[in-house]
């Protein structure tokens, strides 16, 4: 059964474009298309789309305010198309915390190296999130934090497996935090953030997938909104505990193997990589230099980035946490982690938060 997709932007020229690939693909279909914000709205009701593409600029009505308004009539995974500008990039997040579940370049040069390329991540994206249906934009339900049981190891087929073999950090000894994300990571590492108290005691580094243009402004709102201090990395950054550091955009976040303590490096890195930044490269970094026991977290996104990172990271005796399938926007990294037999324990997002803190404090 194909997924649905309701397009919607004022530009007659984009929509017919994007609606070429859409229709292209042997998996997708374009059951409409709104000029506007108001017209998204009532075409999600009139059509019920399993996908909605959305501009962010729209006369009448914004894409941030029918996004809001979608939300609460007839919640639908909505991709943003946005500019990577400053500007684009706050309206970008406005959406994101609306509700929308991902976003993308409008510039398919944006996107990728050549335009097949950037037609395929699109398609994946929307496909992703179309079969990923009502659950990828389902609200977090707050729940008593669990201090110590996780859920059940599953697989996809909810078959039940062993929790991965480890000689895991006993509570307080970990030394540093690391996290990896991408799809619906934006919200995921706001709800887990927070949580943090202003006191806690150890670094942490974070890999989310996101434009070069993107990251400062994503690091400064997550400033805002944390007790703990939060931060674009930077090179040459030495880490302190209660500080949070975000890899830049379109580079690498590694940790220098010459300085005398931890202290980061922002490189380029191999150009054939498919993330910048990716978890992967971070991981093994982490692996290669840092002494201490370290605690390392993957969450929603698709693909399987931060798997061999993981792997590379536990046979130095860390331990690795997976999000939970359910409060995944898009169950494909963390399910990497759980398939492979490397988590040691699969957390709901709503008590990621609290078990850190009953780990590390």
């Amino acid at each position: 059964m194909k997924v649905r997709v309701l397009i919607a932007d004022d530009s007659q020229f984009f929509r017919r474009r994007i609606t070429e690939i859409i229709n292209a693909s042997a998996d997708l279909e374009v059951v409409g298309a709104a000029e506007n914000g108001e017209q998204a709205i009532q075409k999600n009701l009139e059509l019920k789309p399993d996908v909605i593409i959305m501009d962010i600029e729209m006369p009448l009505m914004d894409g941030i305010t029918a996004v809001r308004h979608i939300m609460a009539q007839r919640p639908t995974p909505v991709v943003m198309f946005s500019s990577l500008t400053r500007e684009g990039a706050k309206a970008t997040l406005d959406a994101l915390d609306a509700g929308a579940a991902d976003f993308l370049p409008k510039r398919f040069e944006d996107i990728a190296k050549d335009k097949d390329q950037a037609k395929r991540l699109l398609c994946e994206k929307v496909y992703s999130l179309g079969k990923r249906g009502a659950i990828a934009v389902a609200p977090v339900v707050a729940a008593k934090p669990a201090a110590r049981p996780s859920l059940p190891l599953k697989t996809k087929s909810s078959a039940p497996v062993a929790a991965a073999k480890s000689s895991a950090p006993s509570k307080g000894a970990i030394k540093l935090l690391l996290i990896g994300t991408s799809t619906g990571g934006p919200v995921a590492l706001q709800k887990v953030l927070t949580r943090l108290p202003e006191n806690f005691p150890v670094p942490v580094l974070v890999v989310q997938h996101m434009p070069g243009t993107f990251t400062p402004a994503f690091s400064q709102r997550l400033d805002q909104a944390c007790k703990v201090h939060v931060k674009e990395a930077a090179d040459g950054d030495v880490l302190k505990p209660g500080s949070v550091y975000i890899a830049p955009g379109g580079r690498q976040m590694i940790l220098d193997p010459r300085a005398a303590a931890p202290t980061l490096r922002i490189v380029d890195g191999d150009a054939s990589l498919s993330y910048k930044p990716s978890v992967d490269v971070m991981f093994r970094s982490v692996g290669s230099v840092f002494a201490g026991p370290v605690l390392a977290i993957i969450m929603t996104g698709m693909g399987a980035d931060g798997r061999e990172g993981a792997r590379a990271l536990k046979s130095k005796g860390a331990e690795v946490w997976a999000q939970d399938e359910t409060s995944c926007v898009i169950y494909g990294m963390p399910a990497a982690i759980v398939d492979a037999g490397l988590a040691d324990r699969v957390y709901d997002l709503a008590n990621i938060g609290e078990n850190i803190i009953h780990k590390v404090m």
